[in-house]
């Protein structure tokens, strides 16, 4: 009986995964709060939430990499930049999440897919732009692919941050004094990856979480040198911050 409900509440976020990422412009403010509040009910079950409590870190199997140089100094993309890009193609700083039901520029709710797992916010709200939620899955399909054709391993992106408000931004500037009061993430244009964890789904390649973030390394070069997003290598955050351009 609970496998049946977990099936149909699988087919069910399938739909309101596909209405969120669609042309919902149209709709009224109203069903669009209705949508992506369903959306990220963390009563309706989610199948990509599920992950192995911890990565193997043992018999790793060396990844075949391309160098590009320090990841330090090759993301360094200066904060005007972003926040430049954020002005182009956001919303506007988002002073209050209640705001984000009725933006002429309707965002998308994202959730864990199997390209990337979103882990637990505590400083942001797992809303994007379109154009930065497409980037975004792309960057994670670009990456299953990669190791894929490299020999395998099953591991996962984990997303640590996403759209933040100036309240969620005073609060973590309390804590962590290397947050920007003039941040992208207030625009919706705006996530960060982790390069020093990884999800792993199962144990078949093991791979270590060095040559994972190198390979991340290599996509986001890749996708940086199109034209397509701005980088930076964030070393206290441990992680890959990351505008969409328009």
């Amino acid at each position: 009986m609970k496998r049946i409900i977990y099936i149909i509440a699988a087919v069910n976020l399938s739909v309101l995964l596909f209405a969120a990422c669609g042309d919902d412009s149209e709709k009224p403010a109203t069903d669009r709060r209705v949508a992506l509040e369903t959306l990220l009910d963390d009563e309706v079950y989610n199948p990509y939430d599920s992950h192995l409590d911890s990565a193997p870190d043992e018999g790793c199997v060396k990844l075949k990499l391309r160098p590009i140089g320090p990841l330090r100094r090759v993301f360094r993309d200066s904060n005007y930049l972003h926040l430049e890009a954020a002005g182009e193609l956001g919303t506007g700083v988002i002073e209050d999440i209640n705001d984000a039901w009725y933006l002429p520029h309707p965002l998308v709710g994202i959730k864990s897919c199997k390209e990337y797992y979103v882990d637990e916010l505590t400083h942001s709200y797992p809303y994007l732009v379109p154009e930065a939620a497409e980037l975004l899955s792309e960057i994670g399909q670009r990456f299953n692919d990669s190791l894929e054709a490299r020999g395998g391993g099953d591991y996962r992106l984990k997303v640590t941050s996403v759209m933040r408000t100036p309240l969620t931004v005073s609060k973590l500037r309390r804590i962590n004094r290397n947050a920007t009061e003039a941040s992208a993430h207030q625009y919706g244009t705006t996530f960060d990856i982790s390069y020093s964890r990884f999800i792993c789904d199962s144990i078949n390649v093991n791979r270590s979480f060095e040559d994972l973030k190198n390979l991340l390394g290599e996509i986001l070069y890749d996708l940086r040198g199109a034209g397509r997003c701005y980088v930076v290598f964030e070393r206290k955050q441990s992680c890959f911050h990351i505008t969409v351009r328009p």
